[in-house]
């Protein structure tokens, strides 16, 4: 059994993506951001960066195995398996190059966008235009990327891998932040394609009980969520 501990984003979206293909049997721990859970003494233990999704893997020799950070969730489970990465070093290398890109170009990059579009509004009545501009620009740069791997392929890196499974959460709802998606063909059928497996729709609804598309800060809320340089004592 595997401890997913867990909130309804991107980069949870990719392990319960990923433990659904793989059929591994977990629980998901809900840490609600919001109310501060994430600095919670236990919790830190596991994820010292005090971020989600992290797991707790039972299911080995010995003692427990913790992990954080979603790309090395991913590779983990992969490797533990032996699926969605190649066995051969130029299959696994695509495979790779195609995984660290996304964890640190085009989730960065995209989650700066939802934070500016979600949040910054309501924090400041200073002009937003540049950082929304900055962050905005770049994603379209990013979907091009992708869209001209996809010209002459199913998939990013050959066989469907952990490298789509952690694209697709962030690429699939772009259009709620006013991206013009139609312009990337190739991205258009990928998306569609991924979307439709049942693992992918199946893992997407994890924890959809907990999703607030349009939050409303408190004061309290927004000391927790923004207003935080190391953990709480």
């Amino acid at each position: 059994m595997i401890d997913l501990y867990y909130w309804p984003t991107p980069n949870g979206w990719k392990i319960t993506i990923l433990l659904e293909e793989l059929g591994l049997p977990y629980k998901m721990i809900p840490v609600d951001i919001g109310k501060g859970e994430q600095f919670e003494p236990d919790f830190l233990k596991i994820s010292p960066n005090n971020r989600m999704p992290a797991i707790v893997d039972h299911d080995v020799d010995g003692d427990p195995v913790s992990i954080f950070e979603s790309g090395a969730i991913m590779l983990y489970l992969a490797e533990k398996t032996g699926k969605f990465i190649p066995s051969d070093t130029a299959g696994r290398v695509e495979v790779l190059q195609w995984l660290f890109w996304q964890v640190g170009g085009l989730g960065p990059m995209l989650g700066q966008v939802s934070h500016f579009n979600t949040y910054a509004p309501q924090l400041t009545d200073s002009d937003l235009s540049y950082s929304l501009d900055r962050y905005t620009q770049e994603g379209v740069r990013l979907f091009g990327v992708m869209d001209r791997r996809l010209a002459d392929r199913d998939y990013l890196a050959g066989d469907y891998s952990i490298a789509d499974m952690a694209c697709w959460p962030w690429v699939a709802p772009a259009a709620r932040f006013g991206y013009d998606m139609s312009k990337h063909e190739n991205l258009m059928r990928w998306i569609e394609s991924v979307g439709m497996r049942p693992a992918v729709e199946r893992g997407f609804a994890v924890g959809e009980e907990y999703r607030n598309p349009q939050p409303v800060l408190t004061e309290e809320s927004k000391k927790i969520l923004f207003g935080q340089s190391s953990p709480i004592k």
